[in-house]
Formats: C-alpha cells, structure tokens, sequence
C-alpha cells in the first residue's frame, strides 16, 4: 500500500511515523484525542478510517518504505485498540436492528433469509442497464481495495477453525486463489478488469480517492479477520458475501458487455457468478452451520458478521447512488 495524504491529526501521526520523521508514541497522543473529542461519525469521520486502514494494512501486505517491525510496535497497537473501540460500538449499533430481527436459533435459515435478493433493481441493476463507462470505472475504483487482495482477510481465519468450518472454508478460499493458478486467481481476474476499463492495476493505488464509508466497509473485514474473538464474525461476513454476488456479478458482466468491453473485462464477474452459486451453499451450511453447531456461542457473531457486510454494502451503494443521482463523483476531491 502507498502512503496516502493523511486526512487528519491521526493519519498525520502516521504518515509523520512511516516517514521517520516521528515516534510511534505520538499516534498514540492523536488517537486519545478521538476519545476525548470524538468525531460526530465515527463511519463517515476520514481521518479514524483512514487511520485504521494503514494499521491494519501493517497486518496484510505493508505499506510502501514502512519498516514491517512497526506491525508490532505498541504504541501503535495502542493507538488501534483506542480506535477500535469506538469503531466496533458503531458497527454494532448500525447492525442491531438487523441482527435482532433474525432469528439465531437457527443461523442457517436466518443467514438465507437476511442475504434473500431485493425486490428492486439496485445499484447492479442500474450498472446493467443504464450505466455509463465513466460510472463503471468509479465503482471499480471503490471496490479496488479489497477486490486486488481478495480472499486474503477471510483466509485469517482458517487457524482460528477446527473441523467442517476449517475445510469449508479452505475450499472456498482454494478457489478465491485460483486452484494454484496465478491466471485464475480473482484478484488477478479484477486487476485484468481494472485494466481493460483503463484504470491501474496497482495495489491500493486509489487509495487517496476512496471517501472513509468505503475505507470503513475494509476496516469491519479487518477488524472481524484480526481479532480471534471475532472468528465467528469473520464467518459471517463470508456468508454475506458470497450469497449476495452472484446476481449482482451477471448484472455487472452484462452492463460492461452493454458497454462493448469483451471477455477480458468481464470473466471477474462471470467467475463470481458460477463460482459463488456453489460457494454460498458451502458458507452457510458447513461454514456458519457448522461452527455453530461446535459452538452455539458463537450464532450471534455469525449474525454480526453478516449483518455487517450487508450494511456497509447498502452505505456504499447509498454514496454512489447518491452522488450520481445529483450529476456528482462519489470519490474524493485529493487533498479534500
């Protein structure tokens, strides 16, 4: 990941610490400072999201020129857990009402019932059919910084699981990564995407354009994959994704093919449309059934988990929608 502009007292600290130019304890400082003067949205607030995203990043695949012994540093582990917590009490909250209404004595049907279509188009359904290329690269753009590491968070949690969980969730990630095959991986296939429709392919490059709804919509995934309590979250989030992207992948394949682009520029989707039709049955039933089924505990996070992806996915989808609706770009002014 490149280092990005910071976009706030928080990123600031950060980026001052990548460049050497400071110690990791003044990110620290910034972050109580959140606490004692927190942002009005914690979701929407750029500077908290952007903040997590880079020391999450730590984590995954590194920052540009960081050291990778930062990763561990306490002062910034420090600095995430303060703003984690707020972070977390969001989601939650944001989620309640969706996880109360489903019923988590039995996960399974619930998990179907919370991923079932909509009644109306939806934002696939207006890339089908009237969306213009312009449009399509900004979605691309959004969806860029989990799609070219995709399956990664998600594969966090196969240590974390024993049993029918563990190698469902290793069948499905073998074929997020492609079976072995670098060509058939998806975030290869995305990459060849982003390509054809004349975007970078490089990692997190739009990272500086993103608004922080769609950092946050990272962060959630990050946040479920990083913390071992968490595991039965991360489960969820899978299932959430995985039965919700099959129609919404035919209706994108078709939009671009509206637009002339060929196979190159759709086999992303038109992966995600088989692959995921066997995918979502493998989620819900040996993936969340079965960790419930170990530990009946756990059917709350799962609903969390879920839940979760569902809302930042409509959040995201709203800024979009939205934006377009009033003539305007759903990303960010650089240097806004």
């Amino acid at each position: 990941m490149p280092i990005p502009e910071p976009r706030g007292p928080v990123s600031a600290a950060l980026v001052a610490v990548f460049a050497g130019a400071d110690e990791p304890a003044t990110v620290n400082t910034a972050a109580l400072g959140c606490r004692s003067d927190p942002p009005d949205d914690v979701l929407t607030d750029d500077d908290v999201q952007l903040a997590l995203t880079l020391l999450y990043e730590l984590h995954l695949h590194g920052i540009d020129g960081v050291d990778d012994r930062l990763e561990w540093a306490p002062e910034l582990i420090a600095a995430r857990a303060e703003l984690e917590a707020p972070f977390e009490a969001a989601v939650r909250e944001l989620v309640r009402p969706r996880v109360e209404k489903a019923d988590s004595s039995d996960v399974v049907a619930a998990l179907w019932e919370m991923t079932a279509p909509t009644a109306g188009p939806g934002l696939s359904g207006f890339m089908a059919t009237e969306a213009t290329e312009a449009q399509f690269r900004e979605l691309l753009i959004h969806r860029s910084l989990n799609q070219l590491r995709e399956a990664d968070v998600h594969t966090l949690g196969i240590p974390r699981l024993a049993g029918r969980p563990k190698a469902a969730l290793v069948e499905v990630q073998a074929d997020e990564y492609g079976g072995g095959r670098l060509d058939r991986m998806h975030s290869t296939l995305f990459a060849t995407t982003m390509r054809e429709l004349g975007l970078s392919d490089a990692y997190a490059h739009y990272l500086d354009d993103v608004p922080a709804v769609t950092l946050a919509s990272l962060n959630v995934l990050s946040l479920f994959g990083l913390h071992r309590r968490l595991r039965a979250a991360l489960a969820g989030h899978l299932c959430a994704v995985e039965t919700t992207s099959a129609l919404p992948s035919k209706k994108y394949a078709a939009g671009l093919r509206r637009l002339g682009f060929g196979a190159a520029a759709t086999l992303f989707f038109d992966e995600h449309v088989e692959a995921d039709s066997v995918h979502e049955q493998i989620v819900v039933r040996d993936l969340a059934g079965g960790l419930v089924e170990q530990r009946p505990d756990c059917a709350g996070d799962v609903l969390l988990g879920a839940a979760a992806c569902l809302a930042f996915d409509d959040l995201v989808g709203e800024r979009v929608a939205d934006s377009w609706a009033r003539g305007a770009s759903s990303l960010r002014a650089r240097g806004s």
